[in-house]
């Protein structure tokens, strides 16, 4: 069930990248209705990753690195510049959407195409990373952050 619901996830991700890179080539052609309904589903199915992807840390557990040891501190620059990305795109995407509902349309245009870029990076990281986590390495030990919090321990390696 846990590989089954990170891959959930990632199909989230990537749909919502799907839609967002859609919706950046109809504003592109000038279809504004169009581009409209593909960000807000995009950023929609972005949120719907998000709650999921919390929903799973607490209730199904993150997983560690399986891979090489020497691949372990290479592997963790990459998740932290994964999860900077991610963050600064939802932070964006807030003030993006925020700009486009209230008609600021200038503001709007100046923050989007940074948006758009920051979560495309951020989903295909985030590919990659699910790649090494599940499919490229066997899988680590995983741990709920519940469990964490409670016990104060991590599985170990």
């Amino acid at each position: 069930m846990h590989r089954a619901w990170n891959l959930f996830n990632e199909l989230l991700m990537l749909t919502s990248a799907g839609f967002v890179t859609a919706g950046w080539y109809q504003i592109r052609h000038r279809h504004v209705r169009r581009h409209r309904r593909f960000m807000l589903t995009g950023a929609t199915l972005g949120a719907a990753f998000f709650v999921s992807y919390v929903a799973a840390s607490f209730l199904i557990g993150d997983t560690y690195f399986g891979g090489p040891k020497a691949m372990a501190i290479p592997y963790q620059i990459f998740l932290q510049v994964h999860v900077l990305l991610a963050t600064a795109a939802a932070v964006l995407g807030i003030l993006t959407i925020r700009y486009a509902l209230r008609a600021a349309f200038r503001r709007h245009k100046k923050v989007a195409p940074w948006t758009a870029s920051a979560w495309l990076v951020a989903a295909g990281t985030g590919l990659v990373v699910f790649l090494l986590l599940f499919v490229v390495y066997p899988q680590g030990p995983s741990t709920t952050a519940l469990w964490n919090l409670v016990l104060h321990s991590h599985p170990t390696h």
